[in-house]
């Protein structure tokens, strides 16, 4: 039996292949069309993962789609009666969309299979539609290593839900409860995401990173003003300082009346403010997620969660949940967000649907998460010899010594192994990767070669068997969404007057040995490399450990900022040959900058990708 699963038409689209209950493959739409957070129909997704399994359209059982259009609808259409006339240039502006289009989704991904069918006379596969947060459960659930857990999906909506919270035993998931829209923790965050002047739907995580140089002076306010929250974690907001219900813009005249000011307009100079109200609502986040997990435990007396929606990829609470000990563990999908959904609408097909059976694996079925597109010796050295690169082809033995020889000397590398990541995350397939110890490398890596904003840390890549070595946390981390502090014995102790800097100026004090992943507030987003998951970055480490005693590294993304991470030889070259990156590994070819032929500067490119 085979499903594919597909999330398209709002944001991150996807597409997820299950082969008789196990994953085959996922890949986001945005890692071949080069858009980042491509909302269009994953078609090239989904011919990978075809190819993947070596499976033609007609060979496939199910098509599932991770939303039920007609409930949306209805949920637009209520909303907008709830406030007119308010909201009439937004009503004017989604109504024929969704009259010609989106109501008639069925026929729409019909015609788009077609295509992918390529003329054939076989019949295309039966389509399937799960709820949006049935899809966020199932992809939280059934690839957990828990037989029985409860399961909390927080994002800014689906149909009507913002939050839901299921039971999943065995092969079911039931739900339990939900709060709807408007009332939302993902748009309550989106909301001040839009006001520190980041892009909704991606800039979310930009405004956790900032948060750690603010105080959270506002939180009492958004508390007294916003929102209604109640002791169980349940909560109300205030819908006459948003205008995300029925209008263009998240928040409101209203609004800016009670922070003191307008939004901040993007790519101007962070103020304080901006860092204080990151830090206000990241704590009103962490006690809504505490509190909702409280009760969850309480109600449902289980000893483990799992958690997907686009807030489950808030590391910084989700270190807080797991701290807190109010449950023995937690899971987090790693592609937490809508692509996740597509994985998660084809195993509540087989699951719920179909009443399949299902094994918890003990150290969960994600594989890592690198289900992504991998690529042969041959086809790189193809793709490298069409550009003239220079290189070398090398042994694994040598690999690993001279890029540990690499790292140790203070160079920066493109590291691009095996399958590509599934989710947000680069985990050290597609990543930039460099030494933690140091002092410069944050700042290398942030204006040197991703482009982006000074203040945002960077994430520690450490060998699972050395984590308590270095942060005060036991047990995986391997997909990098847990926040741990940095060891007490490895932190440097701030004198009086670094103590009193505020904001910014908190950036370029070392805060510990391992400067570069050390953030202002001594934490670190931690990632656990395992041998059986990903045993090349895992020699890697051993490498590097080998030479120098440290068994950490620098990890972030092999992309720029607004690109989406690289997926072929040819994305890692380009990306490569336009930023100071020092050397590019592709499985065992090394490449290094001084070799190449100097090619004429031209830096349109960097008008290629919108800033995220």
């Amino acid at each position: 039996m085979n499903i594919v699963g597909i999330s398209a038409y709002y944001h991150d689209s996807a597409a997820a292949l299950i082969c008789d209950g196990k994953i085959i493959a996922a890949a986001q739409e945005e890692r071949f069309s080069r858009k980042k957070q491509d909302s269009g129909f994953p078609e090239q997704a989904i011919l990978y993962c075809l190819k993947e399994a070596g499976l033609a359209l007609s060979e496939i059982n199910y098509i599932v789609f991770y939303d039920k259009p007609l409930l949306k609808f209805e949920r637009l259409i209520e909303t907008y009666l709830a406030y007119a006339p308010i909201g009439f240039r937004s009503f004017l502006k989604a109504m024929p969309v969704w009259l010609k289009e989106k109501l008639y989704l069925k026929k729409i991904l019909a015609k788009a299979l077609e295509k992918i069918n390529d003329g054939s006379d076989l019949p295309l596969p039966k389509i399937l539609f799960t709820a949006h947060h049935q899809a966020h459960a199932a992809s939280a659930f059934f690839p957990s290593p828990f037989k029985k857990a409860a399961v909390m999906c927080l994002d800014g909506v689906g149909e009507w839900a913002s939050s839901s919270v299921w039971l999943g035993e065995d092969n079911k998931l039931t739900p339990m409860w939900e709060i709807d829209f408007p009332h939302s923790l993902g748009l309550l965050y989106s909301a001040f995401t839009y006001y520190a002047g980041f892009k909704v739907n991606s800039g979310e995580y930009k405004l956790m990173g900032l948060a750690p140089y603010g105080q959270p002076v506002y939180k009492k306010l958004i508390l007294d003003k916003l929102i209604d929250l109640k002791e169980d974690g349940t909560f109300r907001l205030d819908m006459s300082y948003f205008n995300y219900a029925t209008g263009l813009t998240m928040t409101n005249h209203q609004f800016d009346q009670l922070f003191g000011g307008p939004a901040r307009q993007a790519e101007t100079e962070i103020s304080q403010r901006e860092m204080d109200i990151a830090a206000s609502i990241q704590a009103v986040t962490e006690e809504i997620v505490l509190r909702l997990a409280k009760t969850v435990r309480n109600e449902f007396n289980v000893d483990y969660l799992c958690l997907a929606g686009g807030v489950a990829l808030n590391c910084v609470a989700n270190g807080k949940l797991l701290r807190a000990g109010i449950f023995k563990d937690i899971w987090i999908q790693p592609a937490a967000g809508d692509a996740g959904g597509a994985l998660g609408a084809a195993l509540a097909v087989w699951h719920d649907y179909l009443g399949n059976t299902r094994t918890a694996n003990p150290n969960d079925s994600m594989q890592g998460s690198y289900i992504g597109p991998s690529y042969s010796h041959a086809e790189i050295e193809k793709a490298l010899k069409s550009v003239n690169a220079k290189f070398q082809h090398v042994s694994d033995e040598v690999l690993f010594t001279n890029v540990a020889r690499f790292i140790d000397e203070g160079n920066v590398i493109g590291w691009m192994q095996g399958r590509m990541e599934f989710g947000p995350r680069a985990l050290g397939a597609r990543s930039i990767i460099g030494d933690p110890r140091n002092t410069k490398m944050q700042s290398i890596m942030n204006l040197k070669i991703k482009y982006r904003e000074s203040f945002r840390p960077f994430a520690p890549i450490v060998k699972a068997n050395k984590v308590h070595d270095y942060f005060e946390h036991t047990g995986k981390s391997p997909y990098m969404l847990i926040v741990a502090p940095v060891n007490e014995s490895i932190r440097y102790p701030m004198t009086e007057e670094q103590d009193e800097l505020f904001g910014i100026d908190k950036l370029n004090i070392p805060r510990s040995k391992l400067p570069a992943i050390t953030h202002v507030d001594y934490s670190a987003r931690i990632q656990t490399v395992h041998p059986e998951t990903n045993p090349r970055l895992s020699h890697l480490l051993d490498a590097f450990e080998e030479k120098t005693g440290c068994a950490v590294l620098v990890n972030t993304s092999f992309n720029v900022r607004g690109e989406p991470i690289v997926n072929t030889p040819d994305d890692a070259w380009r990306c490569f040959m336009r930023t100071e990156m020092d050397y590019l590994i592709i499985e065992n070819f090394i490449l290094a900058k001084k070799d190449q032929d100097k090619i004429e500067q031209d830096e349109s490119w960097k008008n290629e990708f919108e800033l995220d």
